[in-house]
């Protein structure tokens, strides 16, 4: 299978089961989209029509460009065949009870008040709680005692509204740090917030023991100040930006992400980008939301031509910036065209439910963070480990190849299947298809692979 586009000067071609991506001229461009149509001189006649008005354009110099891509296609890097189904599900078998990482929900409790908050501002369909150290403590040593030889293990501290329970995030750092030599283990630790509580301390903790940290901010004050507000209805934009600025500065400007969120208010999310660039923040993500149908923060089928649009801007305002010496990184278009994430990888999905799982205040597991709250999903707890193998066995059978639309989408290897939420939310099935999700993110990866194309091949050039 191969996927064609234009976009930002370039012709693109992707090969992709070999993940071999091609910038050619015009010629080659409309060649190889004939090329497994039709016969070889049917092919060479129409492009000829096509193309033969043209200066430098032959009959001979069209014959030469269909034996190069004969050599592409006897090379592997064009027109490749799929040959991983069978391959599909085999890293999940390997690892099987394997666990590398725990969102670790240490309040389920929240200080804002978010109109479009998945998380029921921070209940999750339940009772507002904070996780006592005790919990959190099992929570890290089930974590150590699943982890197999896995040395590097990843805890995100989450809510709600983590720096709620402050006291018990650092104490579970100081724990984790006690344990790592004895266990031979290395932790890493995110933590996500909405900045209402960041001050000195909270600085000089992030930046000693987090190798991350997520900052949740929606751009624009106007935007922002509509739904992330607090209880009296206060928008939180005026007193979270100077902790935010404060905080990535001490970072160095490094390992940090800005979250924001767009919705049917913002479609035009490009201007939030700005405002956040404009604020001293490189280190950005903007997602769609995700909502019930007939929310109104929903996007609707009108707004996605215009996310689309947004998103071509943005990656030609980061080829702009990035020429002018000024480049900043947006989550969703960090992609390696030499490598990447291995084949198995690829295809078996993001782990949830099987390397991934989040726990509650009360120590219950859930596969993910986005299905905490719904009963039919818990697997079990911290201390007994999985109790509901037949959910464990649904999500380790979500991958590529679990989905029939994902079978002939040209993104399936980038996506390694979506999202098991967004797809349980939306369809009622793990298994099942976001459509709107796919729509943005096939225009994503269009737009991520133009835009690492253009660091090495100026958009006037074609080869």
């Amino acid at each position: 299978m191969i996927h064609q586009y234009q976009l930002g000067g370039y012709h693109i071609v992707l090969d992709v089961c070999s993940g071999a991506v091609h910038v050619v001229d015009e010629i080659a461009y409309d060649l190889i989209a004939l090329y497994e149509k039709m016969p070889r001189e049917d092919a060479e006649r129409k492009i000829y029509e096509k193309h033969g008005g043209k200066p430098g354009v032959t009959r001979e110099e069209i014959a030469e460009c269909y034996d190069d891509i004969t050599a592409l296609k006897d090379a592997g890097k064009l027109f490749s065949p799929d040959t991983f189904e069978p391959m599909a599900g085999t890293l999940k078998a390997k690892t099987a009870g394997v666990v590398k990482a725990l969102c670790l929900h240490v309040a389920h409790t929240c200080n804002l008040n978010c109109s479009y908050c998945f998380a029921s501002q921070g209940k999750y369909h339940g009772d507002r709680a904070v996780m006592s150290f005790e919990v959190g403590k099992q929570a890290l040593d089930f974590l150590v005692a699943n982890s197999g030889s896995r040395r590097n293990l990843e805890v995100d501290f989450f809510g709600g509204e983590p720096l709620m329970n402050f006291g018990v995030v650092k104490e579970l750092v100081a724990y984790a740090r006690s344990i790592e030599k004895e266990k031979n283990k290395n932790f890493r630790f995110t933590l996500t917030t909405n900045g209402m509580l960041i001050d000195d301390d909270v600085i000089d903790f992030a930046n000693r023991e987090c190798s991350n940290v997520v900052l949740s901010l929606d751009g624009r004050r106007e935007i922002h100040d509509r739904f992330r507000v607090d209880y009296a209805g206060n928008g939180s934009w005026e007193k979270i930006v100077p902790n935010f600025q404060k905080l990535v500065k001490a970072r160095g400007g490094k390992n940090y992400y800005m979250r924001g969120t767009f919705t049917h208010a913002n479609p035009d999310f490009l201007e939030d980008i700005k405002v956040m660039l404009g604020l001293g923040f490189r280190e950005l993500s903007m997602e769609p939301v995700v909502c019930a149908e007939g929310d109104p923060s929903a996007l609707t089928e009108d707004d996605l031509p215009v996310v689309e649009r947004q998103y071509e801007q943005l990656a030609g305002l980061m080829i702009a910036e990035r020429k002018a010496g000024r480049p900043f990184t947006f989550y969703h278009y960090m992609i390696d065209l030499t490598g990447g994430p291995c084949i198995y990888k690829r295809i078996s999905g993001c782990g949830s439910g099987t390397e991934y799982m989040a726990v509650t205040p009360w120590g219950d597991l859930y596969p993910c963070h986005q299905f905490v709250g719904e009963e039919k999903f818990r697997l079990g707890d911290i201390w007994h480990g999985v109790e509901n193998p037949a959910v464990q066995a649904d999500f380790a059978a979500c991958n590529v190849y679990a989905r029939e639309e994902c079978r002939e989408c040209w993104a399936r290897l980038y996506c390694s299947g979506g999202c098991a939420a967004n797809a349980y939310h939306a369809t009622g099935s793990v298994r099942g298809v976001y459509a709107p999700g796919c729509r943005l993110f096939r225009k994503r990866m269009e737009c991520a692979i133009m835009a690492e194309i253009a660091k090495t091949i100026p958009p006037d050039s074609e080869g």
